[in-house]
């Protein structure tokens, strides 16, 4: 059941989302080669505690730390590590949410390590942009397909392959909530979009194949040929007025 918020609770969500990329900001500083994995989530937990709001992830269906932090074949779901330290030319997708007053706030960046390759940059810029496409169709009137339609045009015109096994969802009292947002999909299909709808549009992009794989820990999930992927996420809130990223720190 798609669970419609009102204006009052759309606000309560903007402090929540904001704490949430404030969080992932300073994650995003904190990636430089020989930092740990673990440090970035220590980072991430210590801001959003200090705000007074909880990690959204933290303990989220037995999940172990404060931030998924997925480095280079990666897809989502990495769990930090001490022991893992990033190196120059790592790509690292840090996915932070925080609950405020109730609510939930949702996102995701990938953020360079050092010197990147141009192969790894343009994956990175395409798959930042195929999310600023999904959001520029997530309208009232419109449907969910349209999301994920404009999310895997845009993907795959470049050649890239969309994750099917993992989507965006709604987000509100509940981290994960009706609808499911799929990456992919047929133009005006879907659930309508209505005012007071709030999603966590995420797409989850790769060079190569979109099949993926979840290792021994349950959580980790891969690129099936081991190449590169990007994850990029805004929650935004559909109203009369047009679309608003909830998880922007202005």
């Amino acid at each position: 059941m798609v669970i419609l918020k009102t204006t009052r609770e759309i606000a309560k969500m903007r402090n929540a989302g904001r704490i949430s990329q404030r969080a992932l900001q300073e994650a995003g500083r904190a990636v430089q080669p020989g930092v740990s994995t673990y440090e970035i989530d220590c980072i991430v937990r210590d801001y959003i505690e200090k705000q007074g709001a909880t990690p959204s992830f933290l303990g989220y269906g037995g999940f172990p730390a404060s931030a998924c932090i997925s480095v280079n074949n990666v897809v989502i779901h990495g769990i930090p590590s001490k022991n893992h330290i990033l190196k120059n030319g790592d790509i690292v997708s840090i996915d932070v949410g925080a609950k405020f007053e109730g609510y939930h706030g949702d996102n995701a960046w990938t953020f360079p390590c050092g010197d990147i390759s141009k192969d790894a940059q343009a994956l990175l810029d395409a798959t930042r942009e195929a999310l600023f496409e999904g959001i520029k169709n997530a309208v009232a009137g419109a449907r969910i397909g349209d999301i994920g339609h404009a999310v895997q045009q845009y993907a795959e015109a470049r050649s890239y392959s969309v994750v099917r096994d993992f989507v965006g969802h709604g987000v509100g009292a509940k981290l994960h909530e009706d609808p499911s947002v799929p990456n992919y999909g047929i133009p005006h299909r879907g659930v309508r979009l209505l005012p007071g709808m709030t999603i966590a549009i995420e797409p989850m992009i790769t060079q190569g194949t979109h099949k993926v794989k979840v290792l021994d820990d349950g959580w980790t999930t891969v690129t099936a040929d081991g190449m590169l992927a990007a994850h990029f996420e805004h929650t935004v809130a559909i109203t009369s007025d047009g679309t608003v990223i909830l998880t922007s720190a202005d």
